[in-house]
């Protein structure tokens, strides 16, 4: 069986750096001044810095691939390949549901009407969309696939523990109250989402406005999605709902919700940050969206703080256990 594993694990792996090619490719020829693919170059000096960020964020989803079949990366330190595979897990999962339901969408309710004014708008050629949200599907089955296996080698014990297997300590009201309040935060985020796809406008800068349609819409509503499950899961795992059930499904819940919020939140606020000019201001401030994508990122930055710590306590207390059985 472990050898199985270990071709699949290669096999997944050596898929997902595939998969990094041509996004990797297009950005850095965007990055050298290159307007392959671009119908602004305006626009595309004004997202440079996007362009950096989202490059080194590839880079490092290849970096992880590699690391998953290498004898250096089951000796690498857990925390060093567990961000940014979090991360990674966010927002791959979240295009990995998203895009799906899109084109469900489209089958179903036929091809979304674009106003000239949408489609002069649009920063790049239609076969751009094509490259790069297929390049995401691929990787994110093939990476998450990667990880899952070097997961069940690397921490089997976790992965067949149980909710009431998680010790008990003074740290766990700690845990607790970063739940709770994350789950707030959660709920407010789910509801402005939800609340934008069902078309509202307010605390959307106005420019944004006009642009909208029905895959942004999709995007919020699993934003909203992902924010209320990963709450409700964070909060089984920290108040040991169910001790007898196995860990793994909240926590996989729990871990792809957490690491979506924070993720796109944070990409979110760069894009905001870097796109948003003085025409935009008023309307975007003091509106919504800064706030909303603000809490994403608060969030799943808390939830990360509780899910550390439990997990960290229950590795620290797992080896004594180990000890104590054999004496």
């Amino acid at each position: 069986m472990r050898h199985k594993d270990d071709v699949v694990r290669g096999v997944a792996a050596g898929i997902a750096m595939a998969a990094t090619v041509p996004y990797l490719t297009l950005k850095l020829l965007w990055l050298t001044g290159s307007e392959v693919g671009v119908r602004s170059g305006q626009a595309l000096d004004d997202l440079w810095l996007v362009n950096l960020l989202t490059f080194g964020m590839d880079a490092i989803a290849l970096t992880l691939a590699l690391a998953f079949v290498r004898p250096w990366g089951r000796r690498a330190p857990a925390g060093l390949l567990a961000f940014p595979m979090w991360v990674a897990t966010g927002l791959l999962g979240t295009i990995l549901v998203a895009v799906p339901i899109d084109l469900l969408c489209s089958l179903l309710l036929g091809a979304e009407h674009r106003t000239a004014e949408q489609r002069s708008g649009e920063f790049v050629s239609g076969w751009v969309f094509g490259l790069v949200y297929g390049g995401f599907g691929v990787q994110g089955i093939a990476l998450i696939t990667a990880f899952l296996l070097y997961a069940r080698r690397r921490w089997a014990g976790l992965l067949r523990a149980r909710t009431g297997d998680l010790p008990d300590s003074p740290v766990r009201n700690v845990q607790r109250a970063f739940a709770g309040v994350a789950a707030l935060v959660a709920l407010g985020v789910a509801a402005a989402r939800v609340y934008w796809a069902a078309g509202g406008a307010v605390g959307l800068p106005a420019r944004w406005v006009a642009d909208r349609g029905r895959s942004i819409a999709v995007m919020d509503t699993v934003t909203a999605a992902m924010a209320v499950a990963a709450a409700a899961a964070l909060l089984v795992l920290v108040f040991r709902v169910g001790p007898g059930r196995r860990l793994r499904v909240p926590l996989a819940v729990a871990w792809t919700g957490a690491g979506s919020l924070f993720g796109w939140g944070g990409y979110q606020l760069v894009v905001f940050g870097t796109t948003t000019t003085v025409p935009d201001l008023p309307s975007a401030v003091p509106g919504l969206l800064v706030l909303v994508e603000a809490g994403q990122f608060v969030a799943g930055l808390l939830m990360l703080a509780a899910g550390t710590m439990a997990l960290t306590e229950w590795g620290a207390r797992r080896p004594a256990a180990a000890v104590e059985s054999r004496g």
